[in-house]
């Protein structure tokens, strides 16, 4: 507990995908494929990562010229890298944004996470595909992200921090019948007090089941007796009709 941090220091795709970070088994195929991921950064990648901001949640309609605009007001930057699909030149909605110096680096980090641009709220975090060992891509089963429907949620982020773990007390020997000779007889004598009940309950139900039989044959004779009166009523009145 003592090594305990909201932010992941390392990545692991098993503790990123449990709320505490404790899990010892993975609950879903991606964290199975990011375990089993050999994942290289892009060597193609230039400039500080120390430096360097990871802007997501982008509407697909942002340009590079709209993000310099936003992201200038903090600071000096270097170079803006909008990701874009290979094919279709189309934006990806995410985008890498260097500075110069690290207080702007700072500044924007702190300020600019949950802006809004072009009518999306966007997220703002540090670069960690080469500042975060062991880091494995959301492509690949691992990333800090995820959706609650598909069942992939990540944890250890700035957007979804890891929550503290709560440690429950030894409970075992109590639990296994191990503990005091005085919680087992109060079990027992616990059992024999429902079995009494249990007898008690039957007997009475069978003193009163004769009464109930009894009730409803009387009831019964009233019935039959009612109906004996209506049939000579009736024919009577069919004697005085006629």
């Amino acid at each position: 507990m003592a090594d305990w941090a909201p932010i992941a220091k390392e990545y692991d795709p098993l503790k990123a995908g449990s709320i505490d970070g404790t899990d010892e088994e993975p609950h879903d195929r991606a964290i199975w494929r990011a375990m089993l991921a050999r994942y290289v950064p892009n060597k193609g990648v230039t400039g500080d990562p120390h430096l360097t901001l990871f802007v997501a949640r982008l509407n697909l309609q942002t340009t590079e010229e709209k993000l310099k605009e936003v992201f200038s007001r903090y600071g000096d930057i270097r170079k803006i890298r909008l990701v874009r699909d290979l094919v279709t030149g189309f934006s990806k909605g995410y985008a890498f944004i260097e500075y110069k110096e690290e207080r702007a680096l700072l500044k924007a980090h702190r300020d600019a996470n949950r802006l809004v641009i072009d009518q999306h709220e966007i997220f703002v975090d540090f670069e960690l595909e080469r500042t975060l060992k062991g880091w494995i891509p959301r492509r690949l089963g691992g990333g800090f992200g995820g959706k609650k429907e598909s069942g992939q949620l990540r944890f250890g982020g700035r957007d979804r921090p890891f929550r503290k773990p709560i440690n429950l007390p030894n409970m075992k020997n109590d639990c296994y019948g191990e503990g005091s000779s005085e919680k087992r007889n109060w079990s027992r004598e616990g059992t024999r007090d429902w079995r009494t009940r249990d007898r008690d309950h039957e007997r009475s139900r069978d003193k009163r089941w004769p009464e109930r039989e009894r009730s409803w044959a009387w009831g019964d004779s009233e019935r039959e007796r009612d109906s004996k009166e209506e049939r000579s009523r009736g024919r009577e009145r069919k004697d005085r009709d006629r």
